[in-house]
């Protein structure tokens, strides 16, 4: 038996300009699951497509239904001008959709086995009472006149982790700009998002500057989360000093401040630290995110 990808509609364009198509996954004439790809934006500097959503009938599982058709989708992607490839698994147990649990557990097999590497994940806090700040630490607000800089740094450490990945230079930029313009049109004065600096004083000395938080509230990567970590960063002369863990039960308060309780954030793989601070924090991570070059 044959198992192939037939378009069950026309393609589409998603709101950001993105290719979008969804296809059956069929055992010769037979529906059996489906799939949504998505391209690239048109004209956009980024050559990444994404596999989402893929699923395969129960009656239909552990017969290398999931294979085929991820490796046709590879396919079509490569027809979209594609060079790499993104997909994703969800997690979390009882809140998952029906269906999704036996994902949950053999998604990340199939996307291995296909030579895709985990690069990162979300993770989701339920928030609780309102947390305490270490002594001598305080909280201030970015200042307009030091977004220039504070932004500058972030976007290097943003464009020199896409190089680790196989981006191109232009593409990095494209996806910053693309940031940027979403997210914080207006700087340090932007609506939707609390920027704020740490302060550290030690015995003798003046209050000092030692870490940032970008936390945003609006355009979220995810349904089930009311505010989002998009950044974290710790002068790198004051790091193994407890800042980060400060700095992340600052989005906690400001989050709270808010009256919302949902505190979400993406860590990459590459950072066990970080993983393992979020951990210790409470924080449960609800999907792994994967990608693949595609030669």
């Amino acid at each position: 038996m044959t198992t192939t990808l037939r378009p069950a509609g026309p393609a589409s364009r998603t709101a950001d300009g993105r290719r979008s198509r969804e296809y059956e996954i069929r055992v010769n004439s037979r529906p059996v699951g489906a799939v949504r790809l998505l391209g690239p934006a048109e004209g956009g500097a980024s050559a990444t497509g994404r596999i989402g959503e893929l699923r395969v009938e129960p009656g239909e599982r552990r017969r290398g239904r999931g294979t085929v058709a991820a490796l046709a989708a590879e396919e079509v992607l490569r027809d979209w001008g594609c060079a790499r490839v993104e997909a994703s698994v969800p997690l979390g147990g009882g809140d998952l959709a029906p269906g999704e649990e036996e994902t949950a557990h053999a998604g990340p097999h199939l996307l291995a086995s296909l030579g895709y590497r985990e690069r990162s994940r979300h993770m989701v806090k339920e928030l609780g009472e309102r947390p305490a700040l270490p002594e001598s630490t305080a909280v201030r607000t970015l200042r307009a006149g030091e977004f220039d800089a504070w932004w500058d740094a972030g976007i290097g450490r943003f464009i020199d982790g896409l190089a680790g990945r196989g981006f191109t230079r232009e593409e990095a930029v494209a996806r910053g700009e693309a940031a940027r313009a979403a997210r914080l049109p207006d700087g340090a004065a932007s609506e939707g998002v609390a920027l704020r600096v740490l302060t550290h004083s030690g015995a003798g000395t003046e209050a000092a500057d030692v870490g940032s938080l970008w936390l945003g509230f609006r355009g979220l990567p995810r349904p089930d989360a009311e505010a989002w970590v998009f950044d974290v960063e710790v002068a790198e002369e004051r790091r193994g000093e407890g800042h980060g863990r400060a700095l992340m039960l600052v989005a906690e308060r400001e989050c709270l401040a808010a009256g919302l309780r949902l505190l979400g954030l993406k860590v990459r793989t590459d950072n066990p630290r970080a993983e393992r601070l979020c951990t210790s924090l409470g924080y449960r991570t609800v999907e792994r995110h994967y990608d693949k070059a595609l030669m």
